[in-house]
């Protein structure tokens, strides 16, 4: 399989009266069509770790490869590109743009990208259909529940058929239903479309539809674990190696089975 995301001997030190090393020596790949959650208490580098491949950080030492090209060294107009054409991104509060119809939102980045009217069109008709949003296209942000801005929003960050799709906590302001119903939707994408997806969540419930998920521990890799045939038994593993790894217990919660 072909490699999306190779991660080499990353560390990252945020610089101050006392320097504090956020990640240390962390090895990761990703390859195509995976689907890999990221876990660990509060402080322990995980954010770090997504925003530095999202490019919203720089590492202090180390390489990010993604698709074979290293966005860290591009310039800034080169780097907006690289996140069009490479990255979709999934925000816990959606990023919607209370300005834009729910289908304005959706076709942002081909406008962006200049796109033709009659291309965009057929990519969102695609898009909406896929996702079941094909009713709400004509309404605004404040017109829809959140499990619906969540789909919109998932479609906006795969309309481009992104290299990586990249999750920060993307069930975190939904209730159970709604967060069931994304969750399912995300390990659907994953599975048709083959959309290669890395996703940083505290819920167990939520890391159970990855194939694999990965802990982090004081910015270093803890361990990590693979799905089988039974998302319950992968559920409980998943609980059984955060009870390990500590932190408050409000860092980790789960709407459960």
């Amino acid at each position: 399989m072909r490699e999306i995301l190779k991660i080499s001997k990353l560390n990252k030190v945020y610089e101050g009266k006392v320097a504090y090393k956020a990640l240390k020596n962390i090895n990761l790949n990703i390859e195509e069509g995976e689907f890999v959650g990221i876990m660990g208490p509060s402080g322990s580098g995980k954010t770090t770790l997504l925003n530095i491949i999202s490019t919203i950080d720089l590492p202090t030492s180390g390489e990010v490869i993604i698709n074979g090209s290293n966005p860290h060294d591009l310039n800034n107009s080169e780097l907006a590109m690289f996140r069009r054409k490479e990255l979709g991104f999934v925000f816990q509060d959606f990023n919607l743009l209370d300005t834009l119809t729910i289908g304005e939102n959706i076709i942002l980045p081909l406008t962006l990208d200049k796109y033709p009217v009659k291309e965009m069109e057929k990519k969102l008709k695609e898009i909406v259909k896929k996702l079941g949003i094909e009713e709400i296209l004509d309404k605004r942000t404040y017109e829809i529940s959140g499990g619906q801005a969540q789909r919109a929003a998932i479609a906006r960050a795969i309309i481009n058929s992104p290299s990586l799709l990249l999750a920060d906590e993307p069930t975190g302001n939904l209730d159970s239903k709604a967060a069931k119903d994304v969750m399912e939707l995300f390990y659907n994408i994953n599975v048709k479309e083959k959309v290669t997806t890395l996703m940083v969540t505290h819920d167990p419930y939520t890391a159970s539809f990855c194939h694999r998920v990965i802990f982090i521990k004081d910015g270093e890799l803890y361990n990590e674990i693979y799905r089988g045939n039974k998302r319950e038994l992968f559920y409980q593993e998943i609980m059984d190696i955060l009870s390990l790894l500590g932190g408050d217990k409000n860092d980790f919660t789960s709407i459960g089975f």
